[in-house]
Order: structure tokens, then C-alpha cells, then sequence
């Protein structure tokens, strides 16, 4: 293999024509535009993608935000009051039902003589019944007890409202009651409005009338 020789390696280019020189810059001229014009319409394409990727992303927010805000669980209504009818206490043939209060707010207290909590709060369930005259109805439901032991407790504590004798706890199981005592107040179309777990106080039995009677404020 032969070297080049230094003159074959320097040789001087040839001159190109300069109608030749011109074309060849119209050519470039014309690329770099149309590269130019390439990236312009690139560029414009990209903005009215990205524009139209926020309206619709946009839009599909405020969507969801206007399902949301209309699509809210709607307040459970007050559960109607299971029926009953049971034996009144201490009179014989007489009976303590829910019927008999048709139309009528209504306090349903379920106790036992057993039950220590209603030693306490049977006296304050008199004394309340006796100071509203009349203007209150409630009703006391002696549960799984013996005829002789709620007689001699309703007499104790100055029961004179009526009371049902459940000894099977058939009002009870109804209730859904599985310790004592409970109050539950009823309002007059006999819907649930509120209840009490353990010994009732006076300011659970004013709530429990205003919530009964409609004259709750708020």
C-alpha cells in the first residue's frame, strides 16, 4: 500500500459555480424555514392541545364537584314506633296500648323493679307526670318481672301513670331494649324522635318533650 504524498494530501479544492453557490442557499434558505415553520406549527399544535386537555380536565372537575353537591345521603327519617298492647298493671282486664294514644305525643319508659338505675329514675318520672297534669301522656312497660315485685314498686315510687306488665319482654324485644331502663319519646304520628339509654334526668325529658311536641328550637 502506497502513501499519499503531501501534494496529493493538500491539494486545493475546486471552486464551485456561482449559479451552483446560489441554489445551494435558496436550498438551506428553504430548509431552515420549513424547520422553522415545522417547529411554529409543533408549538401551536401543543398549546391548543394542552388548552383543550385543561378545558376538559377542568370540566370534568367541576362535574364531579356538582355530582357531589348533589348527591348527598338525605337525613334518615325517625323510625315509626312498634305497636304493643299488654296487660295493665293493677287492673284487671284493662290493657296499655299504643293505639290508645292515637295522635298524641307520647314518653314510653321501659323499667324493672330489679333494675337499680330505675330506683332512681322512677321517682322523677312520677313527680314529672303528676306536675304536667295531664298535658304529657306516658306509659310505663314493666319488663321480665314479677306481678307482686312491680306492684309493690310502682306504689313505692308514686307511680299514676298507666303501666304494662311484659314479662316475656315482647315490648322490649320490639324496642330493640336489652337493658334497662330506656325512654323512648314519641311524637303524635308515633315516629321515634328521641331515646334515652339509663336513667332519664329533668333535662333529657324537657328534650325529649320539645323534640316530641315540634317545640325544639334550632
Amino acid at each position: 500500500m502506497t502513501e499519499a504524498t503531501p501534494q496529493q494530501a493538500e491539494s486545493t479544492p475546486q471552486q464551485m459555480p456561482a449559479d451552483t453557490i446560489e441554489q445551494a442557499d435558496k436550498a438551506r434558505e428553504q430548509t431552515w424555514g420549513g424547520a422553522a415553520g415545522e417547529v411554529w406549527r409543533s408549538a401551536v399544535r401543543h398549546k391548543l392541545v394542552s388548552a383543550l386537555i385543561v378545558v376538559c380536565v377542568a370540566g370534568s372537575l367541576l362535574g364531579i364537584a356538582l355530582a357531589g353537591s348533589g348527591s348527598g345521603t338525605p337525613a334518615q327519617a325517625d323510625p315509626m314506633a312498634p305497636a304493643f298492647r299488654l296487660p295493665a298493671l293493677a287492673q284487671s282486664g284493662q290493657h296499655v296500648s299504643l293505639s290508645s294514644y292515637t295522635g298524641k305525643p307520647l314518653i314510653v319508659n321501659f323499667f324493672a323493679s330489679w333494675c337499680g338505675p330505675c330506683q332512681q329514675e322512677t321517682p322523677l318520672l312520677a313527680k314529672f307526670y303528676r306536675d304536667e297534669h295531664g298535658r304529657v301522656a306516658m306509659v310505663g312497660l314493666d319488663e321480665n318481672d314479677t306481678m307482686s315485685n312491680a306492684l309493690s314498686f310502682t306504689r313505692a315510687k308514686g307511680v299514676s301513670y298507666p303501666v304494662g306488665f311484659d314479662p316475656q319482654l315482647t315490648a322490649a324485644s320490639a324496642y330493640g331494649v336489652s337493658a334497662l331502663p330506656q325512654t323512648f319519646f314519641l311524637n303524635a304520628r308515633h315516629r321515634i324522635v328521641d331515646r334515652v339509654f339509663g336513667a332519664v334526668t329533668q333535662a333529657d325529658l324537657s328534650k325529649g318533650i320539645a323534640l316530641a311536641t315540634g317545640s325544639a328550637g334550632g
